[in-house]
């Protein structure tokens, strides 16, 4: 059967199951979206995984065929899908949504299944996080204000990257931002991944974007209501800014690796080669756990390689 996953997303994803599981996993989604706060992308990518592995099993699982799948069950589903060059991220991602599905049948008291605590992800290759020069971040910044056709289009999305540069945000979070959250505010709560707050001080450019962008923006504001509206005046999608960025880094000759999230990862990296301490980058940050920080440790070193390389270090400087 098919089901609608997501609310405002016209895809259906087929699912293999008893009419008893698809309300589960109509539960499942709406926990996911509205107590845990993950992301429509996110939401989308659980979903069609959670799909995946139902098919595999090639009829309609009822709630007891998934209280009595075993460890061989989901071993010989993961290896399926290394048999068809699923790369290791991809499925760590099929793992941990099929742990995330079973752990709430289990704290819901929907069935009892833990046999998939035997199943561990596999090791990933260390992916550095990808950060640009501090004179790079402020060519981004500019250019952004320029390749849009209306200048107030330019103007929000400078605000935007500004933002996410300046307060370290995921696109997700800037995006969420309502009117009157900044202003002239010294601080704001974000609310994260996994629903959880943080304080981040906003720097006085951020504000300065933020006016120049509202002061020209045609769309009336009024507290509460989405701060950053696209053209129609709706609440923008980071569809929109991921285009934007494609746009720069091909007019500034930057790599494929220029997302938006990297003006979040540079923010990090400058802390931290400016000596700021990895707790407070973390708590800025809005990371569970320092290992996830200690990354950035790394690329400065990468960093420091680089410049011995290219002979910095050469000389009596």
């Amino acid at each position: 059967m098919f089901l609608t996953h997501t609310e405002n997303m016209k895809k259906e994803i087929e699912y293999k199951a008893d009419d008893d599981v698809l309300t589960i996993i109509r539960q499942w989604q709406a926990w996911l979206k509205d107590e845990r706060r993950y992301s429509l992308h996110t939401l989308d990518g659980y979903c069609r995984d959670l799909s995946d592995f139902f098919k595999y099993f090639d009829k309609d699982l009822s709630l007891k065929d998934l209280a009595k799948l075993e460890v061989r069950d989901f071993r010989s589903y993961i290896s399926e899908c290394a048999a068809h060059g699923l790369d290791k991220s991809s499925l760590a991602r099929r793992i941990s949504t099929i742990k995330n599905f079973f752990k709430y049948l289990n704290s819901h008291k929907i069935l009892q299944n833990t046999t998939l605590s035997a199943i561990s992800s596999p090791r990933q290759n260390k992916v550095l996080p990808k950060a640009l020069e501090i004179d790079q971040t402020f060519n981004v910044l500019e250019k952004s204000a320029q390749l849009s056709k209306k200048s107030w289009q330019g103007l929000r999305d400078a605000a935007i990257l500004t933002i996410l540069y300046g307060c370290g945000l995921r696109i997700s979070e800037a995006l969420n931002l309502n009117v009157g959250d900044i202003n002239n505010n010294d601080f704001i709560r974000i609310r994260g991944k996994g629903n959880k707050d943080r304080i981040v001080p906003v720097l006085p450019q951020v504000k300065d974007a933020v006016k120049a962008y509202m002061a020209e923006c045609p769309y009336s504001f009024h507290n509460g209501e989405a701060l950053f509206v696209g053209a129609r005046g709706e609440r923008l999608s980071p569809r929109i800014i991921q285009r934007q960025m494609q746009k720069i880094r091909s007019s500034l000759g930057l790599p494929d690796n220029l997302t938006p999230h990297a003006l979040r990862h540079s923010f990090a990296t400058h802390l931290l080669a400016q000596g700021t301490d990895l707790r407070s980058i973390q708590e800025l940050l809005g990371h569970a756990s320092l290992t996830t920080t200690q990354r950035y440790t790394d690329v400065n070193i990468e960093k420091l390689k680089e410049e011995y390389k290219r002979g910095a270090f050469d000389g009596e400087n």
